[in-house]
């Protein structure tokens, strides 16, 4: 006798539309095919930005001030174009789809890259190291580059992670539980790229040439998309539910700014909402009220102006937006920490000794891989020893709640930052010492001083980013988790850009009326403590925010089960059972 088909509960489909059996279908099988994109497509991006600070100062002669400020405003763009990304996937044409056409673009821009570090023509010329004046056509043909693979990130970065998420059933118990590790797992592949291009394309980026430093790259993501299209048979989507996001989420506060002076109703039954049976047929979520930012119950109430109010799981929606931007407010001055990394951190590195032995001299870029190192080493000890130890303390699916893994992140990156300025005072007591000046002259001090810092921040990460990816995703609108991963993505984008406007505010203040800069271009002659010492200060003031947002938090509980008696039960998500966002 044939066994009966299952299919997935989620109401996930294959490309046609159709619905797909649980057991050929989604899980790590089919999350195996996108791990290799993520892999290299992180080594493209980290082989660029780990090492553009050095290719702008010494290719394209551009001061540290300036190079500093495009790094991050690149970094930055990277970062912030998946709004568009997420919007369109979530509102239009769905994350495969938007994944692919944006590959494609982000491809483009690395092949273009690639063509302006190794064509003659759209180089400058360069002999025994010291580089000519870059053309005007050069520049733009290499900052075009640059832009187009921020706009191709801007499609794929949202929606690969957020489609490997949805290849997991969340009304499937087994699934759910892989679900825990997924995020854990993905950052993990992440890190590897990260590593490689860290340690290995940066230096050959320095020794063997650009060009070759950013093929190999290239040719690893054509043939990751290839490996990706390849698993399309195992693939489950997800369907389009929801209607114009942005016009429903600025409809709310202008209706309940429209409806101010009313009162609201004392039986939140008399709220305008439609009928379950609509949300059943049509297969979107219901999403029930919470007394959380009552004011914008306002919107749901109903008038005789004959304008059609919102309905309360709109008005919920909105809700639940409002709280996850409070808390990403708070997560904009840690990616600013995490800015230095590939822009002062490496032009810090530039001034010490970095040789190894007698012959070999380490890129000062290279020794971001030992973020990544550490990154390695902390994910499968996190995933296989402290959360199974946490988890039968607490009780907890993920050992501890996300906003407490967040917080031990930001501890570390203030440790880290702490760290950092201690060793640039140890670095300025041997300037002083030896009296050293010129910025061409090597400070005899290691580079490997500058490890602890690193490392500091790549364990940091394993609570901080992998996070703030899962709480972003995992808090966000059923119908907005492409959008909602955006908040990990744009908070990242702005830290790159607050850090942009910060060095430049810090240097035109610093060295007013002749005064000496605190991030001049001759750093063995500048105040880079004072500068870590001030993002040490911001941070510290910022953690004591984030203890209070997260204080009044609560993890939203409203995925919705239809039952054969008809009944509507409401079902919690891992981490608690109480409403969304946060109490005020």
């Amino acid at each position: 006798m044939e066994a009966a088909k299952v299919y997935t509960q989620d109401g996930t489909v294959d490309l046609q539309g159709r619905p797909v059996l649980a057991s050929k279908t989604g899980r790590w099988k089919a999350c195996s095919f996108l791990l290799g994109y993520e892999a290299f497509e992180r080594m493209a991006f980290y082989g660029i930005a780990s090492n553009l600070v050095n290719y702008l100062t010494t290719r394209l002669h551009e001061d540290t001030i300036s190079s500093v400020r495009n790094v991050n405003n690149w970094s930055g763009a990277v970062w912030i174009t998946p709004i568009a990304g997420a919007y369109i996937a979530d509102s239009y044409i769905g994350r495969f789809w938007t994944f692919t056409a944006s590959s494609l673009i982000y491809v483009l821009g690395m092949i273009l890259l690639t063509m302006a570090v190794t064509v003659k023509s759209l180089r400058p010329t360069c002999t025994n190291g010291i580089c000519n004046k870059a053309s005007s056509l050069q520049i733009a043909f290499f900052y075009l580059s640059l832009y187009t693979i921020a706009i191709g990130a801007g499609g794929t970065k949202p929606n690969i992670s957020t489609f490997g998420a949805d290849q997991f059933d969340n009304y499937s118990i087994g699934e759910k539980k892989q679900k825990v590790s997924f995020f854990n797992w993905w950052m993990f592949s992440s890190f590897l790229g990260a590593l490689f291009a860290t340690l290995g394309l940066v230096y050959i980026q320095e020794n063997v040439g650009w060009g070759l430093g950013y093929g190999i790259p290239t040719v690893g993501l054509l043939v990751s998309l290839l490996v990706f299209y390849i698993g399309t048979p195992f693939y489950r989507h997800k369907v389009i539910k929801s209607d114009n996001l942005a016009k429903d989420l600025v409809r709310v506060p202008i209706m309940a700014f429209k409806n101010r002076k009313l009162n609201c109703p004392s039986d939140v039954l008399e709220l305008h909402e439609l009928d379950s049976h609509y949300y059943k047929s049509t297969g979107k979520h219901q999403v029930h009220h919470t007394p959380i930012f009552r004011f914008l119950d306002k919107a749901a109430i109903k008038t005789c102006s004959g304008e059609l109010p919102c309905t309360v799981t709109k008005v919920e929606v909105a809700k639940r937006v409002l709280g996850l931007t409070l808390i990403w407010l708070v997560t904009l001055i840690p990616s600013t920490l995490w800015a230095q990394v590939n822009t002062l951190f490496v032009k810090q590195g530039t001034t010490l000794d970095r040789k190894l032995g007698s012959h070999f001299q380490i890129p000062a870029a290279s020794l971001g891989s030992f973020v990544t190192l550490s990154m390695l080493l902390s994910v499968p000890m996190y995933d296989q020893y402290f959360v199974p130890f946490m988890r039968k303390k607490t009780g907890n699916p993920r050992g501890i709640t996300i906003l407490q893994r967040l917080g031990i992140g930001f501890v570390i990156q203030i440790v880290a930052i702490a760290v950092a300025s201690a060793v640039e005072v140890k670095r300025m007591r041997v300037i002083k010492e030896f009296h050293i000046a010129s910025p061409k002259n090597v400070v005899p001090m290691s580079i490997f001083w500058l490890l602890p810092q690193y490392s500091l921040l790549g364990i940091g990460d394993v609570f901080n980013a992998i996070g703030l990816l899962e709480f972003f995703y995992d808090q966000s609108p059923e119908e907005m988790q492409s959008l909602g991963t955006t908040f990990f993505t744009s908070g990242i984008g702005l830290g790159n850009f607050l850090n942009s406007f910060l060095v430049t505010m810090v240097d035109k203040i610093t060295s007013k009326g002749g005064g000496k800069s605190w991030i001049g271009d001759n750093l063995n002659d500048s105040r880079l403590d004072y500068y870590y010492g001030f993002l040490l200060a911001i941070s510290i003031v910022n953690m004591g925010l984030f203890l209070w947002t997260a204080s009044k938090y609560v993890y939203k509980s409203d995925e919705i089960k239809e039952f054969s008696g008809g009944c509507v039960e409401m079902e919690a998500k891992a981490l608690d059972t109480s409403p969304l966002t946060i109490q005020l």
